[in-house]
Order: C-alpha cells, then structure tokens, then sequence
C-alpha cells in the first residue's frame, strides 16, 4: 500500500480549487506562490495523476482533480471545524468540568460558590463528586480535586487554596458531665469523638505558639467524616477535634465549647490537585482563580 499524501499538500490543493488561482490561494494561506505550485506539483507525483490544467489565462480542475477535490474538501472542513472547537474551548470558559472533594464540602457555603460560579460562567457545566477517598484523577476523569492536609507525593500539580485549623470543643452536656482537661495530656483519659480512626482510637497533634504535643485518644464513636463527628459532639459524646469550618457557628451560638482554647491543630492547607499544568483548559483555570478568591467559611484565605 503506497503512502498516504501529505495533509498540507492536500490543503493546499484544495485552497487551490477554492480560488481557482495560485496566487489568491498563496494569499490566504501566507505561502509563496512558488511553495503552493511545489506542493501541487507534489500532490500530483505522489498521486500519479494530474490534477489542474495550469495554463498562462487560468486554471481548471482536471475530472480526476474534480473528483479529488469533492472527497478532500469536506473532511478538512470537518478538521478545521474541530481545530476551531477545540481552540475556542482553550481560550474561553467552556465545557464539562468534573470536580472532586472531601464529604465536608457538602456544605450550602460551598453550593453557594458553585452556584456563583456557573452564573459567572455561563458556558460551563459541572459534574461535582464528594469523597473521602484519592480518586485516580486521570482514571476516573476528574479535572480537579479540592484535598485538605497533607499530599500524597504523585505526578499531579497542586495549588495552595487556602488553610484550615481544628479546635477542641465539647457541648455544654459533656462539660457539666466531666472534668475539664487542663493540659492536653488530660484528654486521653476523657471520652472524645473522633475522625479516621482504627478501632476507636487515634492520635491528634496540638500546638499552642513554639509548643507541640501528641495526645492518644480514644472513644465511643468514630467516623469517616466531620458531619458525624460534629453532630454526636453536639450530642454531648465526647470532645472533638473540629474544624473552625465546622464548630465557628456551634461556638458563637452556644452548642459547644471551646476546650484548652490556648491549643489547637496546626495549619491544615487546602490544595487544588489537577493532572497536568500544561495545554490548561480555561474552564480550569476560571474555576482555581475563583476559588482562590473565595471568603468562603470552610477556610482560611493563605497568609
């Protein structure tokens, strides 16, 4: 089987054709005149047939050329159509974008940011998945995936979105019902509520200023997600270590309070994690920049 003639000689024969003239079509394509009767000429060899009559008055479509130029045309049409897509999608705001987050952004602040977003953009649509798990970006065809804490080392590109801090807070119940710790040490012999724990039991970091400890817990429930442990701390089952996002309101409110308020959980930072910076679809890139700029509750804009 011979090879296949070259995609440019075609396009070029086919402008050409358009024209009916070598020096207009030499125009629109920004070539020499002498490079689009080369590449003609070349098309011609390779196909072993002559495709335009050239004479010193004009030029005409030989029937072979005719032929040529009706199967040719509409398939570059096709390709120009989709080179033209294609670029418009990179350059303006557009398209499917799949997002993936932790469970605790199922939050009607983080609805509202979304909400906000789609009327900013209105030639984008979203696909939000919410998930404790590291979903395979590339495998499960997610754009982009908002991670708090610390990452997992991989090929993907991260963006530094915002941070988070966790307090130690019970209900007014709990604290009627039992001592108050007066150093975070006390806490491992109190009932406390906790996240991502093995059998019950689990280990937080505090800090107070230059000051840092690791403090052993245990307790009655345990679950995979802060809607669980903020809604049986309220229940008054224990102290927990919750995010500001997630106990700010309780506190102002009187549902819980504040324990040791001096500690806390270090800086936790909230990271936007995508495949790949380069060839950045622009539907990505409006959504990073807005959520960059969000003052939203679920944390705490970067320092």
């Amino acid at each position: 089987m011979s090879e296949l003639a070259d995609l440019n000689d075609i396009a070029v024969f086919v402008r050409v054709a358009q024209f009916e003239s070598f020096s207009r079509a030499a125009r629109a394509l920004g070539m020499p005149v002498s490079t689009v009767s080369r590449k003609v000429t070349a098309l011609e060899e390779r196909l072993g047939v002559t495709l335009i009559q050239r004479t010193t008055r004009k030029l005409s479509l030989t029937a072979q050329g005719r032929a040529y130029f009706d199967q040719c045309s509409e398939p570059l049409s096709h390709l120009y159509d989709a080179e033209r897509v294609i670029t418009q999608t990179q350059k303006k705001p557009e398209g499917l974008l799949r997002i993936s987050g932790p469970v605790m952004l199922e939050q009607e602040s983080f609805y509202a940011f979304v909400s906000s977003f789609l009327k900013k953009y209105p030639g984008i649509q979203v696909d939000l998945h919410f998930t404790n798990l590291f979903l395979d970006l590339i495998a499960e065809n997610v754009d982009v995936a908002i991670r708090f804490g610390d990452l997992q080392d991989s090929s993907l590109v991260a963006q530094r979105v915002g941070r988070s801090v966790r307090h130690l807070v019970a209900s007014p119940e709990y604290v009627r019902n039992h001592d108050l710790p007066s150093r975070p040490e006390d806490i491992s012999q109190l009932p406390c509520v906790l996240i991502n724990a093995r059998n019950n039991e689990t280990e937080w970091h505090l800090v107070s200023g230059r000051k840092s400890v690791k403090v052993h817990v245990t307790g009655p429930v345990a679950a995979r997600d802060f809607h669980i442990v903020s809604a049986f701390a309220l229940r008054g089952h224990g102290i927990a270590l919750l995010p500001s996002s997630y106990c700010d309101a309780h506190i102002a409110s009187g549902e819980l309070v504040r324990i040791l308020p001096e500690w806390s959980s270090p800086e936790i930072f909230v990271h936007a994690v995508y495949p790949t910076r380069r060839f950045m679809p622009s539907k990505l890139k409006a959504f990073l920049d807005e959520l960059k700029a969000w003052k939203g509750p679920l944390w705490l804009p970067l320092r």
